[in-house]
């Protein structure tokens, strides 16, 4: 089973995160406190890592997961071409619930699965997350749940469907908030909403004016 490390407790904490931070870079999964639902996370650059995350979830290749980065910095590298949106979009809403899909660095060597090319980066507001992530550099992060079940909203949630899958479990209290990022397609001259979540739509047209949506 994997270890699980409560963050409240500050040595907890110390442990977990370096304890994490190995883990991933064995190749090994981890679940992390976001700030919408906690996710199940590899380095997104070790693609057995990444095929093992997809297996932990029951989901196929068809279906490549986000990626989570501590800094915006790090988020521009993996990403091609923000548009003439991308920027403001972050100014505004990183770190946040908003993800942004972008075409992905083709210099990049990593395998996330039936990608087309495009990459699903998001920055999340939670300091345990941060700063694993500062610590790791990007990760492969979906949610913390089996395909078709519901999302864990606490660490216990998770291991009781992830179990022995995930090395190490960082426990940051119950998630306030469960619901989902929304996910935002800059790879098109209109940007288009792909999923509704935490952040409105009227606060992306605040910001970058039209946005298409399936309606």
């Amino acid at each position: 089973m994997g270890r699980l490390f409560d963050c409240s407790d500050l040595e907890q904490r110390a442990e977990g995160l370096t304890e994490a931070a190995a883990a991933v870079r064995r190749g090994d999964l981890v679940v992390i406190p976001t700030d919408t639902v906690y996710g199940i996370g590899a380095d997104a650059f070790t693609p057995a890592a990444v095929t093992a995350l997809l297996e932990a979830k029951g989901r196929g290749r068809e279906t490549p997961p986000p990626v989570l980065v501590g800094t915006v910095r790090a988020a521009t590298a993996l990403i091609d071409d923000l548009g003439p949106y991308g920027q403001d979009l972050i100014d505004a809403f990183w770190p946040g619930p908003l993800t942004l899909v972008c075409k992905a660095n083709r210099a990049l060597s990593w395998d996330l699965g039936e990608s087309k090319g495009t990459v699903a980066v998001r920055m999340p507001l939670h300091p345990v997350a941060l700063d694993l992530l500062k610590e790791t550099g990007p990760m492969a992060v979906s949610s913390a749940n089996r395909s078709g079940a519901t999302a864990a909203t606490t660490a216990q949630d998770a291991e009781e469907q992830l179990g022995d899958a995930v090395a190490v479990y960082l426990d940051g209290g119950k998630a306030t908030d469960n619901t989902p990022s929304t996910i935002l397609d800059l790879t098109t001259a209109v940007p288009r909403m792909l999923r509704r979540g935490a952040v409105p739509i009227e606060k992306l047209r605040g910001i970058i004016g039209y946005v298409a949506t399936d309606d």
